[in-house]
């Protein structure tokens, strides 16, 4: 019988290889592809994004943590879509322009993934077209990231943006170092995320999901 739980375990230890074996052996004794991507993916990210919020883990370890859980994502992610489930919802991300930095950025970006969104990576440098064009193509959520404060700004003007293209209805959410929560207020962002781990539960927040 497929063991749902030692895949989380080997997941949040960082096994890549285990979690690949375990993911193939769920699949081959016909769990539904569902199922592990919830009791084992997902389960085992959920704890790593704990252990990060309570300093129990830090960016290694989550990141090594992450590489496992996209290892079994690459072979869950095509049988997922053959089933036609949904991912909860699509959210863009990216370091605004001028800032490249990614660390972060890809540290939210797999804690996402492991929350059951689709994440479309928009890279560093983001010029506030490239997020418009995401929310047109089908983005609730905009994420945007700077670990600058002289590209900080660049998050207003995107906002701005977003909203001069008639996109009211997607919600926007900011991060990153230099950024804080009065900072999101006063540049009218939905959500403010401090951490990696945090930005899932304020993802879900936005859109009403529990």
């Amino acid at each position: 019988m497929a063991d749902l739980k030692a895949l989380a375990e080997n997941l949040i230890s960082g096994k890549k290889d285990e979690v690949e074996r375990l993911v193939k052996e769920a699949l081959d004794e016909g769990v539904p592809p569902a199922q592990i991507l919830n009791e084992g993916l997902i389960a085992g990210m959920s704890v790593v994004g704990e252990k990060f919020k309570n300093n129990e883990f830090y960016v290694p370890e989550v990141l090594i943590a992450a590489r496992a859980m996209n290892a079994g994502m690459a072979i869950l992610e095509p049988v997922l879509t053959q089933a036609g489930m949904e991912p909860v919802a699509t959210v863009a991300i990216g370091t605004v322009k001028g800032d490249l930095h990614d660390i972060g950025k890809n540290l939210v970006a797999m804690m996402l993934k492991g929350g059951g969104f689709k994440v479309v990576d928009l890279g560093i440098d983001c010029a506030p077209e490239k997020f418009v064009k995401a929310a047109q193509e089908g983005a609730k959520i905009i994420g945007m990231s700077a670990l600058l404060t002289t590209t900080m700004p660049q998050m207003e003007v995107t906002i701005k943006a977003l909203k001069e293209a008639g996109l009211e209805d997607v919600k926007v959410m900011v991060g990153g170092a230099p950024v804080t929560q009065k900072y999101a207020d006063e540049i009218n962002a939905d959500g403010y995320a401090p951490d990696a781990a945090t930005a899932v539960d304020k993802a879900k927040e936005l859109l009403g999901i529990s």
